[in-house]
């Protein structure tokens, strides 16, 4: 069974927040500063969110029926009602970039994969479905403070896009932590907790390589040397993401693992106070709708 502790800060309110970008009137197929590979693989993970994010609050709230009626859990439900409010947020912005690259000519393989999957699973126990949830939740929340962290992730990129990304990011870290608290308030088990997320990691990479590449293929780019040029420098290159990526991934596997624990314990910055900080400074950007009180 997970230790029950966790770090000492209090949890952040999650508030609910209406994005005021507005993507129905397109933005270019190369929205990333003309780079065809950094464009595609953003949007081949835009394709993975609305349904990937409706299986997150589907798991957590299925879950949730086991928590016991405690004061103790009060805080937790709160949170919980938060994190699917802004997940639910991140579907509907996703699906409406979604249509964007439907009219771009893109085709979304990535939603049906997941689908499948989902609905093969449907009889397991519910304690799976979270774990599962856990390890999205944290591969997200790595994904998202290196997009937080690093600014060159996204330098040159289309404005409303940087603001789509970041504001996602932001999210993803503040609620990085509830689905896992729930894991371990219904007594999770650490070697469940870090099969799935092997099986996730394998999934994700090997997924989100292909819906890439079948972004490159529609857009008439795959063959070009200069795609893969920027795909190595882009992944493998002093700064790319698999450094940054692989050591707060392996983290997961730590029997004290938690979600609130910093990604990068040498650097001053935890990510929440990038995520707050983003916020802040982007608060003309969106609109506060609800909260978790």
């Amino acid at each position: 069974m997970l230790p029950t502790s966790s770090p000492a800060s209090a949890p952040p309110e999650l508030r609910v927040r209406k994005l005021e970008v507005d993507l129905g009137e397109g933005f270019p197929t190369r929205w990333h500063g003309g780079d065809a590979f950094r464009s595609m693989f953003f949007n081949a993970l835009s394709m993975s969110f609305p349904v990937g994010e409706q299986f997150f609050i589907d798991s957590v709230r299925e879950a949730l029926k086991k928590l016991p009626e405690a004061p103790e859990h009060e805080a937790l439900r709160r949170q919980i009602q938060g994190f699917i409010g802004q997940e639910a947020t991140h579907r509907r912005v996703h699906g409406l970039y979604n249509e964007q690259l439907a009219q771009q000519g893109l085709v979304n393989r990535w939603q049906h994969w997941a689908q499948k999957r989902i609905d093969r699973t449907r009889h397991f126990n519910p304690m799976h479905h979270l774990a599962v949830t856990c390890a999205y939740e944290h591969f997200t929340a790595v994904l998202a403070d290196i997009t937080l962290r690093h600014a060159d992730v996204l330098d040159g990129a289309d404005d409303r896009l940087q603001t789509v990304w970041r504001w996602h990011a932001a999210e993803e870290t503040e609620h990085s932590a509830v689905a896992f608290a729930l894991y371990q308030a219904l007594g999770g088990n650490h070697a469940w907790r870090v099969r799935w997320f092997t099986y996730v990691l394998i999934t994700f990479i090997w997924e989100a390589l292909a819906q890439t590449v079948l972004n490159l293929w529609h857009d008439g780019s795959l063959a070009r040397p200069s795609t893969w040029w920027h795909a190595l420098r882009f992944g493998l290159g002093r700064q790319g993401l698999v450094w940054r990526s692989v050591g707060p991934l392996l983290r997961y596997y730590r029997r004290d693992f938690h979600p609130d624990q910093p990604l990068h314990p040498a650097d001053q910055a935890s990510a929440r106070a990038l995520a707050e900080r983003w916020l802040n400074e982007h608060a003309s950007q969106y609109r506060v709708v609800g909260a978790a009180r």
